[in-house]
């Protein structure tokens, strides 16, 4: 809960820890009172009238005589202990009035003791009090149990943040390699919440909530926890899906919770994590308990921007869908400093993967620098999961240090997935998989605007046959038409291998998913870029509609016939790429080229840049006229 830091040792927690306590001496007390009844040692006495007991304490047979009450314990001539008793009313006292006993006998023999009543009163005060006791306890653990249900009834509008902030080890913004601009922009929070009159004299208000934005894994979490840290002050994480329940006014509830405790822990700041689960537009249907997510939003609302000011409590929320909020959520006054947070680049790369090397032995091989250039495109998580991988796979060979192959065998298997060695494949197979991903190879890295090929391998990998592996030399903010185009032209150099080899008729499903992925490229390149031809620099952008029967319905910004003219667009895309890929592989010397590519495979398996740049480098592009029959 959020008062966790300051109810610590306090509470309902305690009263049951005493509860236990208390319980668990009453247990001992009993226990070691039955023990101590039970193990009393009892004596057998042999009875003895008390006639004899005066004519034998009379002759000296007997040496003594204990009384308690009318009881009388007696011990015979040269025994130690009692082995006889007898009863008198009186007890002592009348043996000692009356004259049966001479008066040597009385002197040396009796000894009256007075009559002892604890052992009666103790169990007497037992018969009373451990029923009571065992009443009372299971009363109270009754009660206890009741209590517990309405605590829990009665908190259920209560707020389920975390409280941070206030523990010995805190992230600071050191900790954090790169997002060098997202620290910039934090850094004023930070300070404000550091020195928070060097801006009121200014007449400056901090921004109330500041949003981080950014692809999954880029660290908006981390930032938020080191600007708590770097402020020294009480950091409250809570999830936008904990606000909502089935029950409506329950997320609101919790959201004037959170507010509460955090004005009185002021200053300090909240952080709410996956906003849009709770801050999605009004009106428009979609997420279940429409209502009251409505409702959690409205208080958020009214929370950040009611009419209570100088609260000195920042908002800080995280998404990665920034474009389905409510707009009443990002307008001054709220939310009203946004923070991008990009996948890194290669110098932010590098440092990242250096802060998750640096407690992991490494031998000389390891070159972290080419790693950091092969990555582009990862986000912090990704690099963080390579580096763990590397470190299972060394541990796995039982090596003492992480190598550069480990490493590489690592991103390839975050990357594209694992190799499925088990899985056999007939030699037909592996033919015709050699020759697909030759021929993506072979178009690859004829076409001038293509990336450089890193990898051919025709062991299966995650759900392909085999893989046929691209990277940029170096990261790409933009993509043009002409790199659109050669992207899907050697994805349709698999389909367009296979035609060649094996004729039209004999292709197989082995370029599906290319087939699905460059049919994505040229629709994106229509719709979402404007790089068409006949809808050149027009854009249709499809919103997503709703849930029906299971599928995502999308509202389309366009009519009919714009529809047709789009899947006529995607349609030549296609099939232009598919021409030029036939350019490629038709052409004879390129032909040859193919099938030294498919014989090393075939040998080798799998072909490094090196072995693949030494085969290919015979490559010719074919004339512009032949491309572009």
């Amino acid at each position: 809960m959020a008062n966790t830091a300051k109810t610590n040792g306090n509470g309902p927690n305690r009263i049951s820890n005493n509860m236990r306590a208390l319980l668990f001496w009453v247990v001992l007390g009993l226990a070691v009172a039955t023990f101590w009844v039970l193990s009393t040692p009892q004596r057998n006495l042999e009875d003895m009238s008390i006639s004899d007991v005066i004519s034998q304490a009379n002759s000296g047979e007997i040496t003594k005589i204990e009384g308690t009450g009318g009881d009388l314990i007696i011990t015979i001539k040269d025994q130690s202990e009692p082995t006889r008793k007898s009863y008198i009313q009186g007890g002592i006292t009348t043996l000692l009035k009356e004259d049966a006993l001479t008066q040597e006998a009385k002197e040396q023999v009796l000894d009256e003791k007075p009559v002892s009543q604890t052992g009666d009163t103790l169990w007497n005060i037992a018969i009373i009090v451990v029923p009571i006791l065992v009443i009372g306890g299971l009363f109270m653990y009754m009660m206890r149990q009741a209590q517990g249900q309405n605590n829990q009834a009665m908190g259920f509008g209560k707020s389920k943040a975390k409280l941070y902030g206030l523990d010995k080890e805190k992230v600071l913004f050191e900790d954090i390699a790169g997002n060098e601009a997202a620290k910039q922009d934090l850094e004023e929070v930070v300070d404000f919440l550091k020195h928070p009159k060097k801006y009121q004299n200014l007449g400056a208000k901090i921004p109330k909530g500041v949003l981080l934005v950014g692809s999954p894994g880029t660290g908006k979490t981390m930032l938020a926890r080191a600007v708590a840290g770097e402020a020294d002050v009480p950091f409250f994480s809570i999830s936008g899906s904990e606000f909502v329940e089935m029950f409506v006014g329950v997320g609101a509830s919790r959201v004037r919770d959170l507010f509460q405790k955090a004005k009185k822990n002021a200053p300090c700041i909240i952080f709410i994590d996956e906003i849009d689960a709770v801050g999605r537009r009004r009106g428009s249907g979609m997420g279940g308990g429409h209502d009251e997510r409505e409702q959690t939003l409205n208080q958020i609302l009214v929370e950040m921007d009611g009419f209570e000011t100088g609260t000195n409590v920042i908002v800080l929320a995280a998404t990665n869908r920034a474009d389905v909020l409510d707009p009443a959520l990002l307008r001054p006054g709220r939310f009203d400093r946004r923070t991008n947070i990009t996948l890194p680049e290669r110098e932010d790369r590098e440092a990242i993967l250096k802060v998750h090397f640096k407690k992991k032995p490494v031998d000389d091989t390891v070159d972290i620098d080419k790693l950091a250039a092969k990555t582009a495109g990862s986000s912090g998580a990704d690099l963080a999961n390579i580096a763990n991988e590397a470190a299972i796979i060394a541990a796995r060979r039982d090596a003492k240090a992480i190598s550069n192959a480990d490493l590489t065998e690592a991103f390839e298997k975050v990357a594209i997935g694992p190799e499925r060695k088990a899985r056999v494949m007939s030699e037909a197979e592996k033919k015709m998989t050699a020759y697909h991903e030759g021929g993506h190879a072979l178009v690859g890295h004829v076409l001038p605007d293509s990336d450089p090929v890193h990898k051919v391998t025709i062991i299966p990998r995650g759900g392909t046959g085999g893989v046929t592996w691209f990277l940029p030399p170096e990261d790409k903010r933009y993509t043009n038409v002409y790199e659109f185009k050669d992207i899907l032209a050697r994805a349709m150099g698999g389909r367009v291998a296979e035609k060649v080899i094996y004729g039209d008729d004999a292709v197989t499903t082995g370029a599906g998913s290319d087939l699905r992925k460059a049919t994505e490229i040229a629709r994106d390149m229509v719709i979402e870029q404007g790089m068409g031809k006949k809808l050149r620099d027009q854009v249709f952008h499809e919103d997503n509609g709703g849930m029906v029967f299971d599928r995502m319905t999308h509202e389309r910004p366009y009519s009919d016939a714009t529809a047709k003219l789009i899947d006529d667009e995607v349609k030549e895309l296609i099939q232009e790429a598919s021409k030029r890929a036939e350019a490629v592989i038709n052409d004879p010397h390129n032909r040859k080229v193919l099938d030294d590519l498919a014989a090393a495979l075939l040998e080798k398996e799998t072909l490094d840049e090196t072995e693949v740049l030494e085969i290919l480098h015979h490559a010719i592009l074919p004339t512009a006229a032949a491309l572009h029959e």
